[in-house]
């Protein structure tokens, strides 16, 4: 697979490159050792740059970074969450695709778990500069679109009408599974505290 042209075509073209995507024959292991665990380190880099050696202002506290071992920390466990929530996702999508008229298929769950991640991958890149990590949402939020354009392809052979409800259930379990490891990452890092360095 070549990592780059997949990314570009994710990204501006993913309707048709849905299709090109659900006739490949791959592996599970595949997938997560040639394209999501190269992304998704993405975002995780992006945050340790940011807080560890650019940082950022807070009102009534002014300009401070984390000391580069909290960052570290907090990298490696942001890269491990977001490896965690595709894979979960993916079983989820599969273990639901009865409920929906659907085929199961491992295969193809993790295929729409993993390549929907990139655009909000992609996006990570801007939390090099902390105020920007807001924009790195938006790519999230285009994210989603791509999910359900993988759908409407459709990889998991879902009947047009059901399209809407199996996108609408597997979003709720992506945002449940995003704020389950949310609250653990902040909960680890409230009782762990973190380090912070005033410039």
């Amino acid at each position: 697979m070549d990592l780059v042209a997949r990314v570009q075509a994710i990204i501006l073209k993913p309707k048709e490159e849905w299709l090109k995507i659900k006739a490949e024959t791959t592996t599970v292991k595949d997938l997560f050792m040639s394209y999501a665990l190269i992304l998704a380190a993405i975002p995780a880099v992006a945050q340790f740059i940011g807080n560890a050696l650019i940082g950022r202002r807070l009102p009534f506290y002014g300009w401070y970074r984390w000391n580069i071992g909290s960052a570290l920390v907090y990298a490696i466990f942001m890269y491990i969450a977001a490896l965690a929530t595709v894979y979960i996702l993916g079983l989820i999508i599969d273990a639901l695709a009865p409920n929906f008229a659907s085929q199961k298929n491992q295969l193809s769950a993790m295929k729409l778990a993993v390549f929907s991640m990139t655009p909000g991958w992609i996006a990570g890149a801007l939390y090099i500069v902390p105020f920007l990590g807001i924009l790195a949402a938006l790519g999230s939020l285009y994210g989603l679109y791509v999910l359900y354009l993988g759908f409407s392809t459709p990889l998991m052979e879902t009947p047009k009408d059901k399209v809407v409800g199996y996108f609408v259930v597997s979003l709720v379990v992506a945002i449940v599974l995003t704020a389950v490891f949310g609250l653990i990452l902040g909960a680890f890092f409230a009782v762990g505290g973190i380090g912070f360095r005033t410039l």
